[in-house]
């Protein structure tokens, strides 16, 4: 539902106070407009006061002011004191995190939400960047947030754009590409992009894509809680996991060709769970997922999502599925997923988990954006088992130590990144026979260390011997965590999960 079918819905249903959490005043407040059915806007901001504008006639019946009768603990009080002003009005507040901060501006808009449940036609509308609910409101608030510029929407920009500045017009394709590219942004930092793009060359060309990823990390490194992260990973550069690479390369496909996928009935791919063993190639296979999708990965920290305020948490989850989905095709990588819900359910300060444990619940469960997740968890038994049922993920992997053959692909990946020439006089043979029970992470830690130490001692070329005395060295992963790997090894067999490996 778009946000002017909202506000319409909700100001008939005569829902008190809806919070808008968006940075575009100006679109948002022309979008009231346009659903405000012939009220009064009575509109108060911090750096231009209050004014009247009446929606009937088109214009202002008081222009903004700014002066001490106009504060708005005053104009609030004055409302109060004569109901009939507050009929057929829709009371605009901008810059509302920082009025809200007033106990009084808290008391007085608690009175007019208590009048609109009473049936007083009116609706108070809460416009900020950023999402405050004090506690004695909380009841009586609708939290909403401003649309992403859709695929349409943003060819209309852009076509808009090259039309008022007598641009030459860009190919379909182009066209396409750009708006795909700038899916997430506003309509505000589009143009001014567009305005960059075009200062530069006269033109609108697509090395001005490379232009538009940078903002877009920009935009999603302003956020505070998603990461846009940096991928060089290939699928190649997995060793072993083949049942879980050609699952990958199964959804690729499908990303990849999404409408002819969509026209023969294909779902869209909601996403992978992938538990087991650490050091073993979870984070790598979240990489290179981003990296076989051709899409960009944004990680999401769950410790960033908890906010000081009451709803805010569950305000910067939403803003972060809501970017996601903006941005999509992505993948949106959750990292030890066990770990964001933590205490789920027990009592005292866990409430807030809860909260976000049911709002990442009903998105999976209802997703149909191209952001396709990849979650991590070292420890599946922490996750609440409703996360686990059919239909959150498409698939959940277990990912245990790498077997024999497994250990020989990633030796030749670790040693041929970084000793190429020397890879043919090593014998992987007595290395996979020294190394059961090591991880991923281990093997990878051995070669390094093998590299760095031929390398001090003045040698021409790393040997076998040379990552034998590595090996030797090390304390595998299974004799460091013995009991614990033996205990999740059974857990993930008897919830019989998928294996990533043959």
């Amino acid at each position: 539902m778009s946000l002017n079918q909202q506000l319409s819905s909700y100001m008939n249903a005569g829902f008190p106070i809806l919070y808008i959490d968006t940075f575009e005043e100006g679109k948002v407040e022309n979008t009231i407009r346009q659903v405000a059915d012939r009220r009064t806007i009575c509109s108060w901001s911090l750096a231009n006061g209050y004014g009247e504008y009446s929606t009937k006639e088109q214009a202002w019946l008081m222009p903004p002011t700014k002066d001490e009768s106009t504060e708005l603990v005053k104009v609030l009080e004055s409302k109060l004191v004569v109901e009939d002003e507050l009929h057929r009005t829709i009371l605009l507040i901008k810059d509302a995190h920082i009025a809200l901060e007033n106990p009084e501006v808290v008391a007085y808009l608690k009175e007019i939400a208590v009048r609109i449940s009473d049936g007083l036609e009116c609706c108070v509308i809460l416009l900020s960047p950023v999402v405050t609910v004090p506690v004695e409101l909380e009841k009586y608030i609708t939290l909403l947030e401003n649309d992403y510029q859709s695929f349409e929407d943003i060819c209309g920009i852009i076509n808009q754009f090259i039309a008022e500045h007598e641009l030459d017009p860009v190919t379909p394709k182009l066209l396409e590409d750009m708006a795909v590219a700038f899916k997430g942004l506003s309509e505000f930092e589009i143009n001014n992009l567009l305005a960059l793009a075009a200062s530069e060359d006269g033109e609108l060309s697509r090395k001005n894509l490379a232009l538009i990823f940078e903002q877009k990390k920009q935009m999603i490194r302003k956020s505070g809680i998603l990461e846009m992260v940096p991928v060089k990973e290939k699928i190649n550069d997995i060793g072993g996991l083949e049942i879980l690479k050609q699952w990958l390369q199964r959804k690729a496909k499908v990303i990849q060709n999404m409408k002819d996928a969509e026209s023969f009935g294909v779902d869209m791919p909601k996403g992978v769970l992938i538990a087991g063993v650490p050091g073993c190639g979870k984070s790598l296979c979240a990489k290179a997922a981003a990296s076989l999708f051709e899409v960009p990965i944004l990680r999401l920290d769950v410790g960033k999502l908890m906010g000081k305020y009451l709803g805010e948490s569950e305000s910067n989850l939403r803003k972060a599925i809501h970017l996601a989905e903006a941005i999509a095709p992505c993948v949106l990588w959750v990292d030890e997923l066990e770990k964001a819900f933590a205490g789920m359910g027990a009592d005292g300060g866990h409430e807030v988990t809860t909260r976000l444990f049911g709002t990442f619940l009903t998105w999976m469960q209802e997703k149909t954006s191209a952001a396709f997740v990849v979650a991590t968890a070292n420890d599946i038994t922490k996750l609440p088992p409703e996360l686990l049922r059919k239909g959150r993920f498409d698939e959940i992997f277990f990912v245990g130590l790498p077997t024999s053959e497994e250990r020989r692909k990633i030796f030749e990946i670790h040693i041929a990144k970084r000793r190429k020439q020397d890879m043919a006089k090593i014998k992987l043979s007595d290395l996979v026979s020294k190394t059961e029970g090591y991880s991923g992470a281990d093997i990878e830690g051995v070669v390094k260390e093998a590299v760095e130490c031929a390398f001090a001692d003045g040698k021409d070329a790393v040997t076998t011997e040379d990552i034998l005395a590595a090996i030797k060295n090390t304390n595998s992963l299974s004799v460091i965590m013995k009991e614990p790997l033996e205990k999740m090894k059974k857990e993930y067999e008897q919830r019989k999960l998928k294996n990533a490996s043959r």
